[in-house]
């Protein structure tokens, strides 16, 4: 998967009027009721369905069942619906309390990780500028509120939590991109290796590579594959909270 469109690729102005509704034409008399709403609701389910790369005006306005150029009364193009788009479905976390700092990231993180799989287009998005919409400015009040007063400094709230979103974007790639292998091939992780095996025992010679075969006996057995995308992001998590934790703690003393 590679990333083909960038945000903040449209308008600034217009883009902002778009994500904040501070400009709507009416429907003209006699055309079917469109809106920004439902042109960015079937954006979204084109992209679900296949990707960023299915995503055109003109696809969205036969989804739609309207002229391509109806759209333009509304959205002034693909780059500004793909950040209304983004900023839509940031509306899909959660924003449950939780009990404490740790608590409280993890639960960022997983409902992040979930928004990724319901909507794995986003990946395919580089977030190259900060595109400020109703609900990215929600979403980032409420994250960052669950480090507010522990000791950190606003920069460092913001470092934290962007470190763990990072954290996030890296696991569901490796998510997608292990769905999408075995859609694509119709083989699971380990019914590959199952086949590749009788190849690998004439040419591997565990004692040329003891700490390998040692350490990759051990992932197969504990993950029944090569690797486990659902065990890395739990455990960087971990890591990644016990470090947030002795900065915190290095505040307080």
């Amino acid at each position: 998967m590679f990333v083909i469109e960038h945000t903040g690729s449209g308008d600034p102005a217009r883009t902002l009027a778009l994500l904040w509704r501070t400009q709507e034409r009416a429907s003209r008399k006699g055309k079917p009721d469109l809106s920004v709403d439902r042109i960015v609701q079937a954006g979204i389910a084109l992209a679900d369905a296949d990707g960023l790369k299915a995503l055109s005006m003109r696809r969205v306005a036969e989804s739609l069942g309207v002229g391509t150029m109806s759209l333009y009364t509304y959205v002034p193009g693909k780059g500004e619906l793909i950040d209304v788009m983004v900023d839509t479905v940031q509306s899909a976390t959660g924003r449950a309390p939780a009990d404490g700092w740790r608590e409280h990231l993890k639960y960022v993180a997983r409902e992040n990780l979930a928004l990724y799989r319901a909507h794995p287009w986003l990946l395919q998005v580089a977030p190259s500028r900060t595109v400020l919409g109703p609900q990215v400015a929600a979403k980032y009040d409420f994250e960052l509120r669950g480090l507010e007063g522990v000791g950190l400094s606003d920069v460092e709230m913001d470092s934290v939590l962007n470190l763990v979103l990072g954290h996030v974007q890296n696991s569901a790639r490796g998510l997608t991109a292990a769905a999408l292998t075995e859609q694509e091939t119709g083989l699971t992780d380990q019914q590959w290796w199952d086949a590749a095996a009788p190849f690998l025992m004439t040419v591997f010679d565990p004692a040329r590579y003891p700490v390998a075969a040692r350490v990759g006996g051990a992932v197969g057995e504990a993950h029944q594959s090569a690797f486990s995308p659902e065990h890395s992001f739990e455990f960087g998590l971990e890591m990644i909270l016990d470090g947030v934790n002795r900065l915190i703690a290095s505040r307080a003393r």
